[in-house]
């Protein structure tokens, strides 16, 4: 009989109706998921930004894509240029930093 919608929310309780997942945070803002293609774009060591661009640096690549016109897409699924972009390990130190010249 008595409608609720005008009526403000009780300190603790949540806006979604029952039953509804809650949104992850990136949903939350409306950001869409990367796809495998992006995501494998993004972990290539070919991958550079310049001036809020995202392209492929690969001189075989930038040719033919350009740098306004790279589609992960296009290129990344079955990329054979794919190099995983790796960290550099730490060399340990020599016991003795006698170094003999």
């Amino acid at each position: 009989m008595f409608d609720d919608s005008d009526r403000p929310l009780e300190p603790g309780a949540s806006s979604r109706p029952q039953g509804e997942p809650e949104a992850s945070p990136a949903q939350a803002q409306g950001a869409p998921e990367a796809s495998p293609a992006q995501a494998r774009f993004r972990a290539c060591r070919w991958h550079a930004e310049a001036d809020d661009q995202q392209y492929c640096s690969n001189r075989d690549v930038l040719p033919y894509a350009g740098k306004g016109g790279f589609d992960p897409e296009a290129w990344c699924p079955d990329c054979t240029l794919y190099k995983l972009r790796r960290t550099p390990k730490k060399r340990p130190r020599p016991e003795e930093d006698d170094y003999p010249y």
